[in-house]
């Protein structure tokens, strides 16, 4: 675990003039050299193996995000070593958002949150995404594999986290064989005309 210094440039020029505006600059640069790692520590791969949900975000090659909620089975995200996460793609909406961004920019953040305790992580990284990556085997039911070189991780204060208390996993999980029920939103008649052959 390598912590980064507050002579990296962890910070952008912008985030400075905020720092500065509201006086938090030496306590930015505390916490970055504190908290702010290139790798994951043991502590918080298991943390991360824990998880059956994390937030994921991407930007497009113009500079457009977008955030999506990935949600699977307990260990969803397998640590591969403290620089690498992977993560299965499964079936979705068909518009592959997040995985055309990971395709074109390859940059992403990752969120995960334990909603119960509370405790929350974050996870900086340039990704890549494969059908045919080995992993594929493990997830049942996944189109493609993400794999994330880590470039920064940090735990965040939990504070703001409203405490929740969960219930059961989703029905749509994949299941060991990869099987799940089909979404009701795709027996719209109105999009019955467009379904794949899968579907």
């Amino acid at each position: 675990m390598t912590n980064t210094s507050a002579n990296d440039n962890f910070y952008t020029g912008e985030q400075r003039q905020l720092q500065d505006e509201f006086e938090s600059r030496p306590l930015a640069d505390r916490l970055e050299v504190a908290i702010v790692n290139d790798t994951i520590n043991s502590h918080l791969q298991a943390f991360i193996s824990g998880r059956d949900f994390f937030y994921l975000s991407t930007v497009t090659a113009d500079g457009e995000p977008t955030v999506s909620y990935k949600g699977g089975g307990v260990g969803l995200v397998t640590v591969i070593d403290p620089k690498t996460l992977a993560f299965p793609l499964y079936d979705g909406n068909g518009m592959f958002l997040s995985a055309g961004n990971i395709s074109t920019t390859g940059k992403v953040g990752l969120l995960f949150i334990d909603i119960e305790t509370p405790q929350r992580l974050r996870v900086q990284g340039t990704a890549s995404i494969d059908d045919q990556d080995s992993l594929l085997a493990s997830y049942p039911g996944a189109l493609l594999i993400c794999r994330v070189e880590v470039t920064s991780s940090f735990v965040n204060c939990g504070r703001y986290i409203h405490k929740h208390e969960r219930i059961t996993t989703s029905r749509y999980v994949p299941d060991d064989h990869g099987d799940q029920p089909i979404a009701t939103w795709k027996r719209i008649d109105g999009i019955q005309d467009v379904m794949s052959d899968t579907d």
